[in-house]
Order: structure tokens, then C-alpha cells, then sequence
């Protein structure tokens, strides 16, 4: 449904790019409003489409889901932003929360918060094992520039950053700066592995991973930070 057409769309790798035709796809907030360009929030459907109630069983999740955040939109139950050029970029599902001392936070909803920042290029949020909140939040950030390769007062800066976007209890108890994040040759980011990497566990099949020196560098990154936390 957002996928780009042979010879005419211009690939980005990690991007969908854009709907294609018959789909009027948009990004809403919590409210169900459109979110400009450049930001990041709930990927709606806003009208029906060809041959979406052939599935066995689809007309009644079809109609159940269409509420979404507002009356009228079909929710898909991906969180996503959109670039400059309007192209998409899917981050995951909505459904992925951490408990974080009995609030259930949307590692999409901290992602799109740093995004927002103009200083962030991109960002990736999981849950880590914490004795007191249940989990806690641990991030992964890359920074715009390649002189910029993070430091406490720019960890710092994000956590008020993100506690003003979205609340104190968003606030990450963990940054860690990368210059990349591990990505499959197609660009997606493999989030498993920065669950891995955020628990101190041993990585699972990184088989498919573009550049496997990423994580390796990531481990030794958080196991620093980690310890610089506690």
C-alpha cells in the first residue's frame, strides 16, 4: 500500500517511500491530527481502498479499527514518520510499550520526540530490565553531523527535550551516541539486536546485518554508558 513502482519512484534505502495510487495514507498524533512534514506520529488510512474487506474476517477488524485515534480513520497500528519530501519511514509497531513504574510508554511514541529534535538524525528506542521501575527507557541516537558524536550535556539536553514532549516520565535513563545503528542491507534498523545489546545478553543471528562492526561497537558503547549510570 506505501511502496514505491518500478521506474518511476525513486528508492531511499529504509524508506516505503510513497502510497500508491487509490491509498490516501497521513500521519496523525494522538488526537488525529495531521502531523507537517519532517515529524512522526500514527500512520492512518483516510478512506477505504480496493480490496480491503477480501481477507476472511476482515470486514469486522476493517470497521473495528477505522475509529483510530479519530472517528473516520482506519488505524494500521504503525508508527511512522514522514521526511521533507513526504516520503515514509515506518519505525515500528504502536503495540511495542515499556512499563516504565506502571506507565505504559510506546517506544514509537519517544522515538518520534527525539526525531524532533534537529539535532537528532535518528533514534531508536527499547525497554531495559531495571530493579526499581520495572524497565527502564534506553535509547540509541545518531546525531546530525559527523563532528557531533554525543556527550553527557547532549544526553541531558534530549532527556528534557523528550520529558517536555511528552512528560518526565518519558525521560531515557540510557543514551547511547552511535554514528550508526545496526541496519539489514535493505536499511532497516534491527531492533532486536539493540534489545540484546540494552540487556547485556549475547547477540542473536546478526547474519543479515550490512555492517557487523556496528554492534560490536555498540556493546562496547553501552556497557560504558551502563556503567556510567549506575
Amino acid at each position: 500500500m506505501i511502496s514505491p513502482l518500478p521506474g518511476i519512484t525513486t528508492l531511499l534505502p529504509g524508506s516505503a517511500t510513497h502510497p500508491i495510487p487509490g491509498i490516501q495514507a497521513d500521519i496523525v498524533n494522538d488526537a488525529g491530527e495531521p502531523v507537517p512534514l519532517g515529524g512522526g506520529g500514527y500512520i492512518v488510512i483516510r478512506r477505504p481502498w480496493p480490496g480491503m474487506l477480501r481477507a476472511s474476517g476482515a470486514t469486522t477488524s476493517a470497521t473495528s479499527r477505522r475509529t483510530g485515534p479519530s472517528p473516520g480513520l482506519y488505524l494500521a497500528g504503525d508508527g511512522c514518520r514522514r521526511d521533507a519530501d513526504g516520503n515514509y519511514w515506518f519505525m515500528g509497531r504502536i503495540d511495542d510499550v515499556m512499563n516504565v513504574s506502571g506507565h505504559r510508554i510506546s517506544t514509537t511514541e519517544v522515538e518520534s520526540a527525539l526525531v524532533a529534535d534537529p539535532k537528532v538524525a535518528e533514534a531508536a528506542v527499547c525497554g531495559k530490565s531495571d530493579d526499581i521501575t520495572g524497565q527502564a527507557i534506553y535509547a540509541f541516537v545518531t546525531l546530525r553531523g559527523q563532528e557531533n558524536n554525543g556527550s553527557p550535556e547532549m544526553a541531558e539536553e534530549l532527556r528534557e527535550f523528550v520529558a517536555e514532549k511528552l512528560g518526565k516520565f518519558t525521560r531515557p535513563k540510557y543514551i547511547t551516541f552511535t554514528t550508526e545503528l545496526p541496519k539489514t542491507r535493505s536499511g532497516k534498523i534491527m531492533r532486536r539486536l539493540l534489545r540484546d545489546i540494552a540487556e547485556g545478553r549475547t547477540l542473536g543471528d546478526t547474519t543479515t546485518l550490512a555492517d557487523s562492526a556496528v554492534v560490536h561497537e555498540l556493546q562496547i558503547r553501552a556497557h560504558s554508558e551502563a556503567a556510567k549510570e549506575e
